[in-house]
């Protein structure tokens, strides 16, 4: 069965907010169809919402703590008499009205993972405040000591929302479908520097002591998981005129020059996919244990410093989390089951850009390798297991993802629509739909549904070769699948094909491939290696030595899953100093399924590295080892 295509519900006429509590605002429409239903917010949308977030807090480094207040714009049905909020742990002192009577309001029972319903009667009032302090251990947030810094002498501190931690410092209704303008003050002892994801209201401003004040807007309607802060000892380099990047002192140049790239690749995007249209593109790289390769908060890309190879060649990263500005952050999936519609389509659009900007052969190989990821994941998973599904079906969690079907799968789907339908007019076709649903929220269906009859348009033969539901709602990897250039990595599997057959290693060769080409080569040796081949691999490659941080995990995989001996001090370095979950939880796992020799190790290592860890990292690393917080 076609699944139905997606209502729009606003609560008021106009979809704009009224009533002199309020300025005007364009509100984005709410989903009304079971396929748009999150469960993972206590909220109820179709009675009341809210529209607009106004922040005035403090950063608190010695408690590590930020509170302050929360205001809220609603919009609610007729007769509507109370509103219900996410919260994770938030202490709440106090909510009142707009005119300072005091709002009843209580705080529900604890559901793992999802945290307590706020519930509060709000009776005619349509602007409330909350006076809240984050717990210590918010989610969201992680504070760093000096020493977990790359200067080493003063605090840092950044959150990270998605997918549904900003309950823990916001109190708001934390869902992807319930989008909200926001603006913010944020205090902070000199002389940290604060960013948000909002442009930032002229310069800062000194407050009581040694604090100042930093303002930020967003008057573009997001997801609320895109609200994000970073604050630390960190400098700022103009890279183009809409264009720049914050980072630590220590980090800003090696950062600046591998960012270089960055208004070619907002060009590229921009003429594939229409305006940028949120004014600024900066990016902030943050100490290494930010937990992800990169965040796409609106205007203020969070970014993990292992992208910085020396060479430009892990930049791929910034063209996916620049993507995002229109597949994500201007149409924003509406449940987390929709996953693959904000990360599998940023994906396709990444490698466009790439290929825009640094060539065909880049990107042909790119998405050999994305290929080869989903591939494998389907293999390992099953054709027939649920997980395969694109939107993640009933009975699995989507938190919980593999992002092999997410991005790489999401990014197949559509390579092979491109390829059915030919660019021409696939190309004008996907840029439509960012303009017909710029800063509202979108579903599965809803995306299906225009496919349909905006693009195939009741040609009963094309339906039939693109197969829309099977790669959407069905498993495994559909037998019309746009298969990678053979040719991309011709010269890669021959050598790989030669050293699995008898050892044959061309270290010159080597040297000039590209970062891809070493990755497809490092990934394709075989699973079992000596301790002296890896000797000889390691002393005629220099793997040990590389600065590329994708090729140093999987020679560190090599070597740990073989018990390598010294591959055990260059990982204990390795995860000491990154972070990245993406690194990190495969390499614990190498090690734990190694059993008595590797348990011991990681045990070792986890001992040392976990409190430099994101709560993102450590839930995952504890349940591998089998540790409690």
């Amino acid at each position: 069965m076609r699944p139905l295509a997606a209502a729009a519900l606003c609560l008021t006429a106009a979809c704009t907010t009224t009533g002199p509590a309020q300025t005007d605002r364009m509100i984005s429409p709410i989903l009304a169809t079971p396929e748009a239903r999150d469960e993972y917010t206590f909220a109820r949308p179709d009675v009341a919402r809210v529209t607009h977030v106004a922040l005035d807090l403090q950063l608190d480094f010695e408690a590590k703590s930020l509170g302050g207040t929360a205001t809220l714009d609603i919009d609610a049905a007729p007769g509507a008499r109370e509103i219900v909020l996410d919260s994770k742990g938030l202490q709440i002192s106090e909510i009142t009205a707009q005119d300072g009577s005091r709002l009843a309001y209580t705080i529900g029972q604890s559901v793992v993972g999802k945290g307590e319903p706020v519930t509060v009667q709000i009776g005619d009032a349509r602007r409330i405040t909350i006076d809240y302090t984050a717990a210590r251990d918010a989610d969201a947030l992680q504070w760093l000591a000096p020493e977990q810094t790359a200067g080493g002498e003063h605090p840092f501190v950044f959150s990270q929302g998605q997918a549904i931690n900003n309950r823990t410092w916001i109190p708001t209704q934390d869902s992807p479908g319930i989008r909200q303008t926001w603006e913010a003050r944020v205090t902070a002892p000199a002389p940290l520097d604060v960013v948000m994801s909002g442009i930032m209201q002229g310069e800062p401003v000194a407050v009581a002591g040694d604090r100042r004040a930093f303002t930020f807007r967003m008057d573009q309607p997001v997801a609320p998981y895109l609200i994000a802060v970073a604050a630390g000892d960190i400098d700022f380099r103009p890279l183009g005129p809409r264009s720049g990047v914050w980072a630590e002192p220590a980090t800003l140049e090696r950062a600046a020059a591998e960012l270089v790239d960055t208004e070619a690749m907002i060009d590229a995007a921009e003429d594939l996919y229409g305006a940028y249209r949120w004014g600024r593109y900066d990016m902030i790289v943050l100490p290494p244990s930010f937990p992800y390769g990169g965040m796409e908060n609106p205007v203020m890309t969070f970014l993990t410093p292992t992208f910085i190879a020396g060479d430009r060649s892990l930049t791929g990263l910034v063209a996916h989390e620049l993507a995002h500005s229109w597949s994500g952050n201007l149409v924003t999936y509406a449940s987390w089951r929709d996953g693959w519609l904000n990360e599998g389509v940023t994906s396709y659009l990444e490698n466009r850009i790439s290929e825009r900007v640094f060539g065909e052969t880049r990107a042909a190989q790119e998405r050999a390798l994305s290929y080869a990821a989903a591939a494998d994941a389907v293999s390992e998973l099953g054709a027939q297991a649920p997980g395969t599904a694109l939107r993640t079906p009933d009975g699995l969690n989507p938190l919980e993802y593999n992002s092999a079907i997410t991005y790489d799968k999401g990014a197949l789907f559509l390579h092979t629509m491109e390829s059915i339908v030919g660019r021409e007019r696939f190309d004008p076709w996907l840029r439509s739909w960012f303009d017909r649903h710029a800063f509202q929220p979108a579903t599965s269906a809803m995306f299906l549904a225009e496919m349909r009859d905006t693009l195939i348009g009741g040609d009963a033969a094309l339906e039939q070769r693109l197969m829309l539901d099977q790669w959407v709602y069905g498993t495994g990897m559909p037998a019309n699948v746009a298969r990678p250039d053979t040719r991309a990595f011709a010269t890669v599997d021959a050598a790989a094909a030669a050293y699995a057959a008898d050892r044959t290693l061309d270290p010159q060769a080597w040297t000039g491939w590209s970062a891809a080409e070493q990755m497809r080569f490092l990934g394709n040796l075989p699973e079992a290696l000596s301790a002296a081949e890896l000797a000889r691999l390691d002393q005629a490659l220099n793997l040990s030595a590389t600065g590329n941080t994708e090729v140093k995990f999987l020679w560190l995989q090599a070597g740990l899953r073989n018990r390598y001996q010294p591959a055990v001090p260059q990982a204990e370095a390795f995860l000491a100093t990154v972070g990245r979950n993406k690194f990190v939880q495969p390499l614990f796992k190498t090690l734990v399924d190694e059993g008595e020799w590797g348990l011991p190790i990681a045990r070792r290592i986890y001992d040392r590295t976990r409190a430099t860890y994101h709560s993102f990292t450590r839930g995952r690393v504890d349940q591998l080892l089998q540790v409690g917080g």
